[in-house]
């Protein structure tokens, strides 16, 4: 099965997300938009996972927080990868406690890479994606949705992460939630 690890929005980003998403849509570029319930902050894609070593993983994942407690994030802004004249995927920022999510996604790493999943060789860069470009109509307005979704702001706390069971229909991806992982209280 393909896994992975990650920090679910709670209701209230994704009302904003969807709201946003409505307004970079109405540019009527070609992108194909990820769906809201699917938008999560990543932490560790584990790709195939042999359904065995699910339980000893999230048994593992258990542990990794152990010295961390819940923390506060916030969506901050709209933009795109790699830049505005090539925009290819649409992004919403995160900040807030960064060093505290740096530190968690690095306990995953650590957990995961006992599993036998290697720590990714790219800086772990947080952000939500919103959608990918899938052609060169409408990119001007697209682009200045995104300038004006630059002042989106929603602060939110982060007290648990979930491991991920990913299901690949031709509609898209189908998440489940294999295990909850929570964070202590400040």
């Amino acid at each position: 099965m393909r896994a992975f690890v990650a920090i679910p929005l709670p209701v209230e980003c994704q009302t904003m997300l969807d709201q946003m998403q409505q307004e970079l849509r109405s540019s009527g570029a070609e992108v194909g938009w990820v769906a809201i319930p699917s938008i999560h902050l990543t932490l560790k894609f584990l790709g195939e996972v042999s359904p065995e070593i699910i339980p000893g993983l999230a048994e593992s994942l258990k542990s990794a927080p152990e010295p961390e407690s819940g923390f506060e994030l916030r969506l901050h802004g709209i933009g795109c990868f790699p830049n505005q004249r090539n925009p290819r995927v649409i992004w919403c920022g995160i900040d807030g406690d960064t060093d505290a999510l740096q530190r968690l996604q690095k306990r995953v790493e650590a957990v995961c890479d006992r599993f036998g999943f290697p720590p990714e060789d790219r800086v772990f860069n947080p952000h939500l994606t919103l959608g990918r470009v899938k052609g060169k109509g409408n990119l001007q307005p697209l682009v200045d949705c995104i300038k004006i979704g630059s002042a989106l702001e929603r602060r939110f706390k982060v007290d648990h992460f979930n491991l991920y069971k990913s299901t690949l229909k031709p509609k898209g991806a189908v998440y489940a939630i294999l295990d909850t992982i929570g964070l202590h209280e400040n």
